[in-house]
């Protein structure tokens, strides 16, 4: 008797925790957490500008976004960071419109260093001002295109090891070297990332949310395709769009039997996203799974006042209400009442504070989300072979121009 089969069997989690164990030891961006930052924190302080222009697209500037969103309405930083990341000559123009580029410093970001979009503006800068080490740093794959650049004009160059994807790079130079210039307690960081690696690869409390969500989300990838994030703050604008890549180009896959994969990501912004997306995932297909965001402490006192001229309005219940309390009530509103739907998977994180901490945790916590699906899926969450074919008909449209 013969037999093949397409499908693969669950396996449990231990083994699955095993998986991730021996993943540190070739996939990078497990041990950033313990990095030494000294160099980078001596470099960052011999930077004099206080404009600070990121060039780079996708995996290296997301995270970097991310961080700088999440903090930057709830500080006074010192010098000003800007991200060209786009080829639209309508923004880009604009965004470098905002500023001196002659008073400024660039840190260009490219992993493969030959990347199409951070390389047109490079040429696009370049041809504008001189690019040298007196203004510009270069973070780049090692023996790359971008680092022979560097070398050349004799710019400072960080290196991005080889086992740590664009992705998963955010506390890698890609993030730190940026985020240290500007202000940004990059100490901080690596601590929030390592409370979560220790908590779960010590099989403590972070360990049981990662693994079982994990595991509920592929054993139930065929019914709920679509993975919803509903952050409470406009400090997540920018963490949304880093979960949809790490999300997306992670798990949208075709695993070791062949068979194609992926969870779709939605991000949503609360409580804007209440008066559109809500409606689709109370009433709408039974398809989705939601996650909320909140923070308990916006660091923000600000109080809706007493308006008699507004009493008509019949609004006199918020009177003396922090904004920061009406958004958390209103996530909690909201999560409750899709609870009460009883077939609507939904779960809530809350972080104590805007700060350093709390950002990194969440990110790195999702980071280790993402792996451990991955493993479930039987995939490899690190490459992006789809992307490339899209890189490989590009450049061969461009040369025939």
């Amino acid at each position: 008797m013969l037999y093949k089969r397409n499908f693969y069997e669950i396996r449990k989690n231990e083994e699955i925790f095993e998986q991730l164990k021996k993943e540190q030891q070739s996939v990078g961006y497990y041990s950033l957490p313990f990095q030494d930052l000294s160099e980078i924190k001596t470099y960052a302080s011999s930077i004099k500008q206080d404009i600070i222009f990121v060039i780079g697209i996708g995996g290296s500037t997301l995270g970097t976004r991310a961080i700088y969103k999440f903090l930057k309405t709830s500080r006074n930083f010192k010098k000003r960071l800007f991200f060209l990341d786009t080829i639209d000559p309508l923004e880009l123009n604009y965004i470098i419109s905002q500023s001196d580029i002659n008073k400024s410093h660039f840190v260009i970001i490219s992993k493969s260093g030959n990347t199409i979009e951070p390389i047109a503006i490079i040429k696009y800068i370049s041809n504008k001002i001189i690019l040298d080490s007196s203004n510009t740093t270069v973070i780049c794959g090692k023996s790359t295109p971008l680092e022979q650049y560097a070398k050349k004009n004799k710019i400072r160059t960080f290196i991005i090891n080889e086992n740590i994807g664009g992705r998963f790079s955010v506390f890698s130079p890609v993030g730190i070297v940026p985020l240290e210039i500007i202000g940004i307690d990059t100490s901080k960081l690596l601590e929030g990332c390592k409370s979560v690696h220790n908590s779960f690869f010590n099989k403590e409390y972070f360990y049981d949310h990662i693994i079982n969500k994990a595991r509920f989300l592929v054993e139930n990838k065929s019914r709920f395709v679509n993975n919803i994030i509903f952050s409470y703050s406009s400090v997540f604008s920018d963490f949304n769009k880093w979960y949809v890549q790490l999300w997306a180009e992670s798990l949208g896959k075709i695993n070791k039997n062949g068979t194609r994969q992926g969870l779709t990501p939605i991000a949503l912004l609360g409580p804007g996203d209440q008066h559109s997306f809500l409606q689709l995932i109370i009433e709408g297909v039974r398809n989705k799974t939601v996650t909320f965001f909140k923070i308990d402490n916006l660091k923000d006192n600000t109080v809706i006042p007493e308006d008699q001229n507004l009493d008509i309005l019949d609004s006199n219940y918020i009177n003396g209400k922090k904004f920061n309390d009406l958004i958390n009530f209103q996530a909690d509103s909201t999560f409750e009442a899709i609870m009460q739907e009883n077939d609507i998977p939904c779960d809530i994180v809350t972080i104590d504070t805007v700060d350093e901490f709390n950002i990194a945790a969440l990110m790195y916590r999702f980071q280790l989300m993402v792996s451990s699906v991955g493993a479930f899926l039987q995939i490899n969450p690190y490459d992006q072979p789809g992307v490339e074919k899209g890189k490989k008909i590009l450049r061969e449209k461009l040369l025939k121009i």
